[in-house]
Formats: C-alpha cells, structure tokens, sequence
C-alpha cells in the first residue's frame, strides 16, 4: 500500500502558524505519511507540482480581519489554474488557522477554506472530536479547547511570539495531521480496491 503524500500549503504572518503547520506535519509524519511543509508566498513551480500529485492538501492561515491572510489568498487566487483542468478533483482537504481573540472569526477563514476546497472538487475532512474546556470539569489543556468543527483552531495573545501558542492547539493540530493520513489511506485503500 501506496504511502499518503500530505501538503501542508500555508501562511504565517508572524510565526504562530508555521508552529501548526509543524504541528500538522508531525501528526501526519506519525501516521505514516510523507510529508511537504509548503509556504504559500515562496512557492515553486516545483512546489506547485507537489501539491498536484499529493492526496490531501491541508490550508493553513492566520485569521487577520475576518479571513485568510492576504498572502493565502493570492496562492487561492493563483490556485485557479488547477480548478480550470480539476487537478484537485477528489483530493483530500484540511485546514488550521491562529489569531489573537478566543473566537477572532477564525470560523470564517475555516470556511473560506471550505469553500476553496469546494471549488476544486475536494473532500474536506474535519476535526473530528467533541469540543473541549466545555465543562466544569474539563480544562484549557483539552483537546479542542476552543471548541470549533471545521478544522484546528488556535489562539495565542497579540502581544506574545510563537513559542507561546497553546500545547492544547498543538496537540489538536498534529491530531488534524494524523485524522488526515489516516483519512488518506482509506481513500487511496478504497480506489485500489474499486
């Protein structure tokens, strides 16, 4: 069986999203996957490539005002080449994202991300756990902790530098790494058997 190929394609503004971009990489690295750290404002033809012949693609931005960084959405705006011969067609889609308030419309740059996927014909695959630090009895160390579907969300104060994003939004986004190789060795199992 075929190793899953698994492109983390992001930007990070001031360094608190490369740390999940990393963090996605190592879960995915522990499942099994070969992995490619793709940062969307230096990209490659080369790189462009490798996202092509990949089985899932995970987005990762920081929210700034709303959205994905500007830098994200020239690479979604270049991506369009791809849309027009459907090369991502049925490839695998994730996506992670920072900013500085506990909510910040992060949920909206998931959702831009959503609909990129979307528009390449892509299957996006979500977090996949409960949300945590909902309770009483749970904590800011859960998984999850900020409670959000779609994909890893993190939260890390404005005035503090990447060595401060939060374990609990570490170990979320290497769960996403490893949700998406095993996501990926299912559907690559799948077409091998149809």
């Amino acid at each position: 069986m075929s190793t899953p190929v698994v492109s983390i394609a992001y930007h990070s503004g001031y360094g608190h999203t490369a740390v999940l971009a990393e963090a996605v990489r190592a879960g995915a690295v522990e499942a099994g996957a070969e992995v490619h750290l793709i940062k969307v404002d230096e990209i490659t033809d080369e790189q462009w490539e490798t996202l092509d012949r990949s089985d899932a693609i995970v987005f990762g931005s920081p929210t700034y005002m709303g959205t994905a960084s500007g830098a994200f959405h020239v690479f979604a705006e270049a991506s369009s080449k791809r849309w027009f011969g459907q090369d991502w067609k049925d490839k695998l889609a994730a996506g992670f994202t920072n900013s500085g308030s506990k909510s910040g419309d992060k949920l909206h740059t998931l959702q831009f991300f959503q609909i990129l996927a979307g528009q390449h014909g892509m299957h996006w695959v979500n977090l996949g756990l409960h949300p945590g630090w909902n309770s009483s009895e749970a904590s800011e160390h859960d998984l999850n902790r900020l409670g959000v579907f779609a994909g890893a969300a993190a939260q890390t104060n404005v005035d503090e530098g990447p060595e401060a994003v939060h374990k609990a939004d570490i170990a979320t986004a290497e769960h996403l790494g490893r949700r998406v190789t095993e996501t990926a060795r299912t559907f690559t199992r799948g077409r091998a058997a149809a």
